[in-house]
């Protein structure tokens, strides 16, 4: 494919290039060719033109993964305005303040959670438009309410004879003009926009270009992860939208049924998601299977145990679909258990890293080089530098500059200001690096709990030993008047499957607990537990919302 130094040269070929090929279905709905994606984009620039928006202008989104807010998502930056994505299941109070915050001029939402909204307490919109099918839901300008009206006559008019794909002629950006602001949903306390650059996003969207070359166009690709989150946007959704892939959005929460019945359908080559979700196929499909007697038996065999890990694998491979060249895991690291499990059988699997403000890339490694624990390099025109006099051996606070690293937080100097430094970019994760450059992430330093003596204890690789022991679902560390309190969220679902009743899951738990304190050195031993009954609240990331449990 021609290579662009901008973003929306690549948008505007992908269109023109794959024309008759279809680019979004919403999953059991309806689909769109690139064509009618282009006539949308067309009738959507009209609209802003009218409106008066300008180059620079907000518009905001909230709603669900949907073929219809991918195209307003395009239309905005292929028109020059800055996109603001809003997660929607924020609160309306949450929603409200980021379309002010953003100063909006236009909003494309839902109706389900316009419903919940007063356009009182937001008005600087100049009018808000139903993403299913961009009616007007309401408007304070009235230049937006005729132009809505007469968009088929206008569009008539601008394209008179039939729309051909010399008709999709969009402006070129400028790398370092404002594309997006996206609010991050962080597992460490309140939103702050992060600003983006057409050359963040064009970045991020050339190293998928140059390193996951398995895509063509015409593959089925499944977006499930939020697309107001930047690995579902950039990844999922531009980065296969630009190679001309058929995009097919989950529209519900995606459940594991939903998902794998997309799978099957879509039989993607590559699959994006967050370690929670292969984890649960993997712990509910897999291990039960290799528990049983025979099959233990059969694993200890030398030629057998070949063969049997062989037919795992593609009896996996045709639960993800059967076509599955990669599946990329990010968010998190991987459960010990899972991830020893999976390169014991060979499977295309890899973790990559990154985070907003990187839109998002920071590290990444094919599947057949990963290695163990490691979430991959640093990507392409990025650098990277560990606060440590040894890196290899002791963990520093990671460091990143370069074509990724965002401009700053919208209206917040003082946060800026406190992540930068000498043109470097503090990630506030603590990481180590191998001799070969393998980047490995050892836990947050907005975490890190500082021990009796001094000692730096990371609770997330406490929490990686727990969460591998019978019956734990998911747990936290924290720190309670200088003691470890362990939270911890058992397998009530399977416990009850197996018949232990909820008094002796509890004492599983203390012996858990026990058995953990053996592994851990003295100075990070746990000396006390809480039971939970309901999962721990999440980031759309799914991570965990610690600061809700540290006090």
């Amino acid at each position: 494919m021609e290579k662009f130094e901008h973003l929306v040269p690549y948008i505007q070929a992908s269109i023109r290039d794959n024309w008759e090929y279809t680019a979004m279905t919403d999953f059991k709905g309806a689909s769109f060719q690139y064509r009618d994606v282009a006539r949308k984009i067309a009738k959507l620039h009209l609209l802003f033109e009218h409106a008066g928006l300008k180059k620079g202008d907000r518009v905001a989104f909230c709603g669900r993964n949907s073929a219809q807010w991918s195209i307003a998502m395009l239309a905005s930056l292929t028109y020059g305005t800055v996109a603001v994505p809003i997660l929607h299941d924020f609160k309306p109070d949450n929603v409200h303040h980021l379309v002010n915050h953003c100063e909006a001029k236009l909003f494309f939402v839902d109706s389900s959670i316009w419903e919940n909204l007063d356009h009182d307490t937001i008005p600087a919109i100049q009018g808000a438009l139903q993403i299913s099918d961009y009616s007007l839901l309401f408007s304070r300008n009235k230049k937006l309410t005729e132009a809505r009206g007469e968009l088929n006559r206008l569009f008539g008019e601008k394209y008179p004879n039939r729309f051909t794909p010399e008709d999709v002629e969009f402006f070129v950006d400028e790398p370092e003009q404002l594309a997006l602001i996206n609010y991050t949903s962080g597992s460490t306390g309140f939103s702050k926009g992060v600003m983006l650059s057409y050359g963040n996003l064009w970045s991020n969207i050339q190293y998928c270009i140059d390193h996951l070359t398995f895509l063509k166009p015409g593959d089925g690709m499944v977006c499930m992860l939020p697309l107001a989150h930047m690995y579902g946007l950039m990844v999922e959704m531009l980065h296969t939208f630009v190679k001309g892939c058929h995009i097919y959005f989950l529209t519900r929460t995606p459940s594991p049924k939903i998902i794998m019945e997309a799978f099957a359908e879509v039989r993607p080559k590559l699959i994006v998601a967050v370690p929670l979700i292969i984890e649960k196929i993997i712990k509910t499909r897999v291990f039960p299977m290799l528990e049983k007697p025979l099959m233990r038996l059969l694993m200890h065999v030398p030629y057998v145990d070949d063969r049997l890990l062989d037919k795992i694998k593609s009896k996996l491979i045709e639960t993800f679909g059967g076509q599955l060249r990669e599946l990329i895991i990010g968010g998190a690291g991987l459960n010990k258990d899972v991830e020893a499990f999976l390169r014991r059988i060979q499977f295309p699997y890899t973790v990559g890293y990154g985070m907003t403000e990187c839109a998002p890339l920071i590290a990444y490694a094919p599947w057949d080089v990963q290695r163990p624990a490691s979430c991959g390099r640093i990507v392409d025109r990025m650098e990277m530098k560990i606060e440590s006099d040894d890196p290899q051996r002791v963990p520093g606070v990671l460091w990143v500059k370069g074509g990724n690293v965002m401009q700053g937080y919208y209206k917040n100097p003082e946060a800026t200001e406190s992540v930068f430094k000498d043109g470097w970019m503090s990630t506030g994760d603590i990481c180590s690096v191998d001799a070969d450059g393998f980047l490995y992430i050892r836990g947050r330093d907005k975490s890190m709990i500082l021990g009796p003596s001094g000692q730096n204890i990371y609770p997330e690789e406490i929490e990686q030993i727990l969460n591998n022991m019978p019956y734990v679902a998911e747990s936290l560390i924290v720190d309670k008047s200088g003691k470890l309190v362990a939270l911890i969220y058992p397998d009530i679902e399977n416990a009850t499957k197996q018949g232990i009743s909820m008094t002796q899951l509890e004492d599983m738990m203390k012996d858990n607990v026990k058995k953990l304190n053996t592994e851990l050195p003295a100075y990070s031993q746990v000396a006390d537990l809480k039971i939970f009954h309901e999962e721990f609240e999440k980031t759309p990331k799914r991570s965990i919302k610690r600061y809700l449990y540290q006090h």
